[in-house]
């Protein structure tokens, strides 16, 4: 027995060593790490990281540097103009190759009357009742106690701080067994994601040097709904269009002047009513072209487990828009979204007026193929083709005098989409290493419907680029009562483990 238990021992050691752990190895260094790691969880959480607030950024910025320096990594301020972003390197001794990962520190604002807590930034465990509400229990259980249904509610518990604690528990849990990843390590630390990143497409170009590497792996956003492990290989961009229509000068008594006064919001309704059919695809010519989907590609996006029964049940929905022929389907074409429209008074507040402007403001969300330069193009000119004269101020009483429909155009590119091929030397990898540790192969994701900042650097570096999402989807991001699953906190943690024992392609 002594003898076995020895083997047994000697033969985990050397595969410590050879850095090949299976998936019973990293599940008993994730379980080692499992306290400390909740600390860490806990202590990140509680930095309040609204980026409005450059006092609250620095708090975290100085955390990073510190938490970093503590483990041997480098730290470099990179300056933008505004809040720098922040470097920090793990140089392996005769590394051939280098990953640069992503995160964000920054996180949404908080409406703390909505959170059913007393502090959003004051994380606190809950378990979910019968009835399907969340209920707070002591946070000293987790000494003692695992569930993996309990979750830490927090701002930026999953978006995107939850992941960075993940990082760095598996970077400690490797640590103390004597690991080291076979290659060199940067990170990139942004504390604007959440205002869209202004400064970041800049900062890449002109830190391009530092930022070197050979591919770059982005720790943001959820897994697939399935919660099953998951790869992302993209991800659409986004633009932003702000259309003002005109009416009188000032607010008109409805009375005296309806029938009259042309309506600024009628006029916006009928323009936004003729960029789309009735079925939500967007009618403007050339709006979809250069998008295909081979067989091949259709049978990737098929393979996606999604239950779109639920997924319409959930949204309250009995149709969906029909720009694709399934939701993976949908997300692989370029969007034009009203996300928000104002006009006059409404409720307690109406008045019975002709109002004297109309507000819209649009998103596109952008595929690698749709060029938002081209696409407000082809808009500008299908409102042009209505009859509008187009403007960029307020009108002047001249142009008000000559023109019977004025429409102020505004527009804004964020940052552009990004997709990596699927059979790329990254995405085997990555594979091989998710199947290591979970024994299964990952949900694959062609490309994401959300937006995150990476193009200027896959643009900029030449490199490929895969999202390694590890929260659960209903993590409430963005919203109140964010939150973070215990169990995926606990897989994120060997999922990342995973990643940094693969030996690089």
């Amino acid at each position: 027995m002594r003898i076995t238990f020895l083997a047994i021992s000697l033969l985990f050691c050397t595969a410590l060593q050879a850095q090949s752990l299976n998936q019973s190895e990293l599940e008993a260094l994730t379980e080692k790490q499992w306290q400390p790691a909740l600390n860490l969880l806990n202590e990140i959480v509680a930095m309040p990281n609204d980026a409005v607030f450059p006092e609250q950024i620095e708090v975290n910025i100085e955390w990073c540097e510190n938490a970093f320096k503590e483990r041997g990594w480098t730290q470099e301020r990179l300056e933008t103009g505004g809040i720098p972003l922040l470097l920090v390197e793990k140089k392996q001794p005769n590394a051939k190759k280098t990953a640069l990962f992503y995160f964000h520190v920054d996180g949404q604002a908080v409406d703390r009357s909505r959170w059913f807590q007393p502090d959003p930034y004051v994380p606190v465990l809950k378990e979910q009742k019968a009835d399907g509400t969340w209920e707070i229990i002591p946070m000293d259980r987790l000494k003692h106690e695992y569930n993996a249904d309990w979750r830490i509610f927090a701002r930026s518990s999953s978006d995107d701080k939850g992941p960075l604690a993940m990082f760095i528990s598996a970077w400690d849990a490797l640590e103390e067994a004597g690991i080291s990843p076979d290659y060199s390590i940067k990170i990139i630390l942004d504390f604007e994601e959440e205002q869209g990143s202004p400064r970041l497409p800049a900062a890449v170009i002109q830190y391009k040097d530092k930022l070197d590497a050979d591919l770059m792996l982005i720790m943001d956003g959820p897994r697939h709904t399935s919660n099953e492990p998951t790869l992302s290989y993209g991800a659409r961009g986004i633009s932003e269009l702000f259309l003002t229509t005109y009416g009188p000068k000032l607010p008109q008594h409805s009375g005296h002047y309806g029938n009259y006064a042309p309506n600024p919001a009628l006029l916006l309704a009928q323009l936004l009513a003729s960029m789309k059919d009735e079925n939500g695809r967007v009618v403007i010519p050339g709006f979809y072209d250069g998008i295909t989907l081979s067989e091949s590609e259709k049978a990737i996006l098929a393979a996606v487990p999604d239950d779109e029964v639920a997924i319409k049940r959930r949204l309250g929905i009995s149709r969906t828009d029909q720009v694709g022929q399934s939701y993976q389907e949908s997300i692989q074409y370029p969007s034009l979204n009203i996300r928000g429209m104002r006009s006059a008074w409404v409720g307690q507040e109406a008045r019975t007026i002709v109002p004297e402007i109309a507000v819209a403001e649009l998103d596109m969300r952008l595929v690698p193929e749709s060029d938002p330069n081209r696409l407000f193009g082809l808009i500008e000119n299908h409102i042009r083709d209505l009859g509008f004269h187009i403007v960029e101020a307020d009108p002047t009483d001249e142009e008000r005098m000559k023109y019977p429909k004025i429409v102020k155009v505004k527009k804004s590119i964020s940052y552009q989409a990004f997709r990596t091929s699927m059979d790329s030397e990254a995405g085997a990898w990555l594979r091989e290493s998710m199947d290591r540790a979970f024994g299964k192969a990952p949900v694959q994701i062609r490309i994401s419907g959300g937006s995150i900042p990476i193009s200027p650097f896959v643009d900029a570096l030449g490199i490929p680029a895969v999202t390694i999402p590890t929260v659960n989807a209903d993590n409430n991001q963005h919203s109140p009562n964010e939150n973070l699953r215990l169990g995926n906190y606990k897989e994120g943690i060997l999922t990342i483990m995973s990643v940094l024992t693969q030996p690089m392609y």
